[in-house]
């Protein structure tokens, strides 16, 4: 070879780009076009086709953002010789940015059933009969506008809701014709590929290399400019001693997984994504028929319901697929959902609701945990993952980390209960690989197991839209079965590669506790109308199924269809770019939309089945849901609010004001802050002295990337302290002292009201923000007299520790963390807990004293106003409440929580009503009543231990039953775990944070 390295690789690329990629098409003809432009939001295939098309031409635009048009394509099957294939080409505008952020199409034949998709990247389709045959197919074309700009820049754009978009057209059709496909040109532009890809990642002293670059100098050597078609033989055979040469015995075993990662919503809307799956399901379904060793794997029991409701036919052939072992669901959740935020019966509903779904239509049950794209992961998910069935957990974020490397690729996780789940971490760093040269070469380099296993998973195919995988990647894989210098690649599915993986790897290191994502930490906060309609969701969907199944006991209709169609709505709305707030403003209003529908829905339920349980009558009660007593009557009951006999009263003393009831003393001083905030029996302080609690600050929020996503933490380095204040006034109430606070800045104006209630040891603070700001975040403080090294945040069924040092890069890196309804900071003897009704976002710091020792701060995030996806971010009213604790255990933290977010609600009835379940233990805390899912009648029972320690109890119902058995969360019988006992009641022993689920039978 005389020419040197860099020359002979320039030439092989121009030979690629002039000759071999004009020869793919041996020839092609136009087709005939008519179309429709659609006036409005989609329509059915049904409807579309029997519009007026008028004529349309290559070359016109089309397509203002978000519009559809449909093209009604005719024409004829051409001759084709030996080593051809006649095939549809189309280009809709097709341009640089990845596939799945910019147009898509869908071939329909004139029956309505799904030929395939066409993509920047998979723009062909198939054609069925015979030369000469007529061709009549109709294509659905989305003009899906690249929003994220190529992920070039973040800057406010239009194009995130219909009505700002625009109406000048974005594409222009391109290409439109029937061509024949020289089969021989296509295979040896997939071994240029493999093998260029593979040299280029070989060392360059390389033996191996040397010879690969000389077989391809060879190849186009071979190779007629004149006559491509003819010598390509030639040029393939030139290639052959050198794709030939296997693996060595060594060599890293790639489990390649088909895959096509569909955010259910992110840069388009929700009736996109429904859109964007029947593309990629049916290329997949196209694939399958082509490559008999192909399968598939998706994820997200909702995106096959949303096929079933909106194409049968297509869900038809699917249900084939699955059936044939070809297509494989995965992960068993009802969407990828975010685990941070999702409360902890919402998160079980993930696995109940998208299991049963797999099972009922597909008779399979995905048995791994399938969430490569969440912004971290609970310490709770082992626990529940495995009370739903599941062996096997996929993650492949964590490569996202901003600071540190995840040690392991291959572990098992252990959850905050101690339940270990076996978790894989693909070392590829993708869930959208190509199996190109570069994604093998990493997976294999970057495998921390080296010596200990071998096997690893690499999920392969465009993602969002674009496609899934293609017939070049499956060319690729063929090659790399086994090629020398390459992994091996096994196509295969995720049961295979967990059980092989699990086979040859029987003692894997253990990671104990959450995986926090060092990334994205501003995702607990964006969007925060989204996440409050969540909260409320949540717990008012608990409120609903308690007082439906107390109803139910009583005689009454259950209303399962109603309630379950409530759960999948919030379940869909906590996929991992909708609830964490990082979507385009058309998917945040709908959700808004949509969670006002559920809880309109839900108080119609639960005022339904309340006059039922309730009985008829005129007598004033409270309906408590909360498992705690609540103003004198017991969880899960209804009673009559006892009159309150303590005293509350504000009044001003100098510039201060004092409030005080028989637990607290609050001091407000003339900046509307808190100076003192002490405990009367004891009286012990709970604010530093000089220091201010209740400190609204502003920060600049600029992160580097990624706007609605990231909290950088040079925020800290830039911030002004709200403290002036335009109005405090003492506010006259009967049983309460109430203050309120007015403060004004920039374009934005707060009110804050607090309460110290007759009797309460907890001070409520009301903050009611008008929000006109813009890359701003709005944190609520709380500097405590409390010296500890690690602070507790409620998550899922329990809580976890989290230091509030920063001794460790692990430590520094974990500046923002989330915690659902409480977080509790505290010391021996004495402790503050601070909950809140919708807040997740939070920092616990601690500081040095002036005379020695620490005090902590707990800061709440309320707000941000990120201009990028969505420009209008959080601007508005909003309101949230905290209540702040002194003197505060674990087991007062978990009443606080549940009393700001589960408030007794008034009723009329005839009188009192025992609760549904007594519980003899504060620790074993009811998350759930409901009645079976099979509708049977039993009923469900879901607790928890909530205090972190061992604990003992009796659940005794108000009803009578015939048996009572431990479930797992699909409810199928499990040896007994806890249950020790049954009698009147069942006795209960729990381990720290136990999951339990039993089954009582009527």
């Amino acid at each position: 070879m005389h020419d040197n390295s860099s020359l002979v690789e320039a030439r092989i690329r121009r030979f690629v780009r002039e000759r071999l990629e004009p020869a793919l098409y041996a020839h092609s003809h136009e087709l005939t076009l008519e179309a429709w432009q659609v006036p409005g939001e989609p329509v059915p295939f049904a409807e579309a086709v029997g519009q007026t098309y008028a004529p349309f031409a290559v070359g016109s635009p089309w397509g203002r953002a978000w519009s559809t048009m449909w093209l009604r394509v005719t024409g004829t099957i051409p001759t084709t010789d030996a080593g051809q294939r006649a095939e549809l080409v189309f280009d809709l505008g097709f341009h640089g940015a990845q596939p799945g952020f910019q147009a898509e199409g869908t071939v329909y034949r004139p029956d309505g059933s799904i030929v395939k998709a066409v993509e920047p990247r998979n723009a062909y389709v198939p054609l069925d009969g015979d030369p000469g045959d007529a061709i009549e197919l109709y294509l659905e074309a989305a003009a899906n506008p690249d929003v994220g700009d190529g992920f070039r820049t973040f800057g406010p754009t239009p194009l995130g809701e219909w009505d700002s978009a625009g109406d000048e057209p974005l594409y222009e059709l391109r290409r439109a014709d029937v061509a024949v496909l020289d089969l021989t040109v296509w295979e040896l532009l997939q071994d240029i590929a493999v093998l260029d890809g593979l040299r280029a990642e070989l060392p360059e002293s390389s033996s191996r290399r040397a010879e690969i670059l000389r077989a391809l100098e060879h190849a186009v050597d071979a190779t007629d400019p004149d006559d491509v078609a003819g010598t390509v033989a030639d040029a393939r055979a030139a290639l052959s001693e050198v794709l030939g040469r296997p693996a060595s015995a060594s060599a890293h075993s790639a489990h390649a997984v088909g895959h096509a990662h569909i955010d259910s919503a992110w840069l388009w809307p929700v009736r996109e994504t429904q859109r964007k799956v029947a593309r990629t399901f049916s290329n997949v379904l196209s694939l399958i028929g082509e490559d008999s060793e192909f399968s598939f794997a998706a994820s997200s029991a909702q995106q096959y319901d949303w096929m079933k409701r909106f194409q049968p036919e297509l869900f038809e052939r699917l249900r084939t697929a699955v059936a044939a072992g070809r297509f494989h669901p995965a992960g068993g959740m009802w969407v990828e959902s975010d685990t941070n935020m999702p409360g902890g019966e919402a998160l079980a509903r993930q696995f109940v609701r998208g299991k049963r779904f797999f099972l009922e239509e597909f008779g399979v049950e995905p048995l791994d945990v399938w969430l490569p794209d969440s912004f971290g992961y609970s310490a709770a998910l082992p626990q529940i993952a495995r009370a739903a069935g599941s062996r096997w957990m996929l993650t492949q974020k964590m490569s996202w980390n901003e600071t540190n490397t995840m040690p392991h690729h291959t572990f098992t996780w252990e959850g905050l209960d101690g339940t270990r789940i076996f978790t894989h971490f693909p070392p590829v760093d993708t869930y959208n690989s190509q199996l190109s040269g570069a994604d093998l070469a990493r997976a294999e380099r970057q495998f921390a197991e080296k010596g200990a296993a071998t096997a690893s998973l690499v999920p392969f195919g465009y993602g969002d839209g674009g496609g899934g995988p293609t017939r070049e990647m499956l060319a690729a894989a063929a090659r790399l079965r086994s090629l020398e210098g390459s992994p091996t690649v096994t196509l295969s599915d995720p049961r295979r590669f967990f059980e092989t993986a699990e086979a040859e790897y029987s003692n894997p290191p253990v990671w104990s506790g959450e995986m926090y994502l060092e990334f994205h930490r501003g995702t607990y906060t964006s969007q925060a109308r989204t996440k409050r309609g969540n909260r409320r969701s949540e717990h008012a969907l608990r409120e609903a199924e308690l007082w439906a199944t107390s109803a139910a006991l009583a005689g009454a209709e259950y209303p399962y269809d109603a309630l379950g169609e409530a759960w999948e709505t919030v379940l869909l709305q906590q996929f991992h770019d909708i609830l964490p707030g990082s979507s385009i403003g058309w998917v945040h209003r709908e959700a808004e939309r949509r969670y006002a529908e559920v809880l309109e829905t839900l108080d119609g339920i639960v005022d339904t089945a309340l006059d039922v349980v309730a009985g008829r009558g005129e007598a004033e009660l409270v309906a408590n849901a909360s498992p705690y007593p609540s103003g004198g009557v017991p969880g899960l009951a209804i009673g009559v609010a006892e009159s309150a006999n303590a005293a509350a009263h504000a009044g001003r003393h100098g510039e201060e004001i004092v409030l005080e009831n028989e637990h607290l003393r609050v001091v407000v001083d003339a900046d509307g802050l808190i100076s003192s905030l002490s405990v009367r029996a004891t009286g012990r302080e709970t604010i530093p002295t000089g220091e201010r609690g209740n400190l609204l600050t502003l920060h600049r929020d600029t992160p580097t990337a990624w706007d609605a996503w990231d909290i950088d933490e040079h925020y800290r380095r830039h911030a002004v302290e709200l403290r002036d204040a335009v109005a405090i006034e003492v506010v006259a109430h009967p049983t309460a002292a109430v203050v309120r606070i007015d403060r004004e800045f920039g374009a934005s104006r707060i009110t804050q009201v607090l309460t110290l209630a007759a009797g309460s040891p907890s001070l409520d603070i009301e903050t009611i923000v008008d929000w006109h700001e813009r890359q701003k975040l709005l944190k609520l403080g709380f500097p405590l007299d409390v010296h500890s090294d690690r602070a507790a945040s409620e998550i899922q069924f329990g809580h976890v520790h989290r230091p509030t040092h920063t001794n460790t890069s692990w430590d520094v890196a974990r500046f923002e963390t989330v915690a659902h309804r409480w977080v509790h900071v505290g010391e021996p003897g004495f402790g503050v807990a601070i909950a809140n009704d919708s807040t997740y976002g939070h920092d616990i710091t601690r500081s040095s004293r002036d005379g020695g020792g620490t005090a902590s701060t707990v800061r709440l995030s309320l707000l941000r106003a990120p201009l990028f996806p969505d420009p209008e971010a959080d601007q508005g009213r909003h309101a949230f409440r905290v209540g702040i604790r002194p003197d505060a255990g674990i087991a007062d933290a978990v009443r606080e929580g549940y009393r700001l977010n589960l408030p007794a609600r008034a009723v009329r009835g005839s009188g009192p009503v025992a609760p549904l379940f007594a519980v003899s233990s504060d620790a074993i805390v009811i998350e759930a009543v409901k009645l079976a899912e099979d509708r049977s009648g039993d009923v469900i029972v879901r607790l928890y231990e909530a205090h972190g320690g061992r604990a003992v109890g009796e659940v005794t119902p108000s009803f009578d039953f015939g048996s009572v058995v431990e479930t797992d969360l699909l409810e199928r019988e499990t040896p007994r775990a806890a249950v020790t006992g049954v009698a009147t009641g069942v006795e209960l022993s729990l381990r720290p944070f136990q999951l339990v689920t039993l089954r009582f039978a009527r």
